[in-house]
């Protein structure tokens, strides 16, 4: 009977295939502007690893974060661009996000005459003095 003893480096050889695998990952992330479902289509790996790696790995789930971010910077960017070529749609939706406190922005506004409660009670009353 043998026992088959892990090389010393079996373990770390794992780990460092799982890291390159997220460093991997992570440049599909980015490449895709964030697109989960691509990132694992190129990676070949399912939803839940990506999702299981940003839970259990601090820095992965701050890179994924990070790359988050830098799209809302680029669209941002992007949207300032179009402002300052006078498109209208990024005016306006500059306005409605920004410029709340300057009345940009839409309400709907409801004129409610009639109380349904009080109709009721009103008419409970007349039932009651013989009208």
């Amino acid at each position: 009977m043998t026992n088959k003893k892990k090389a010393p480096n079996d373990s770390a050889r794992v780990k460092m295939t799982v890291r390159e695998k997220k460093k991997i990952a992570l440049g599909f992330y980015e490449k895709t502007m964030g697109n989960i479902s691509a990132t694992c289509r190129e990676m070949g790996i399912s939803r839940e690893t990506f999702y299981r790696w940003r839970r259990t790995d601090k820095k992965f789930s701050k890179a994924v974060d990070d790359i988050l971010e830098s799209n809302i910077d680029f669209a941002e960017s992007m949207l300032l661009k179009n402002i300052r070529e006078g498109k209208e749609t990024s005016l306006i939706f500059f306005l409605k996000t920004k410029g709340k406190n300057r009345g940009y922005i839409e309400r709907t506004e409801h004129d409610v005459t009639i109380n349904p409660f009080l109709e009721l009670m009103q008419s409970a009353t007349s039932e009651e003095d013989g009208e």
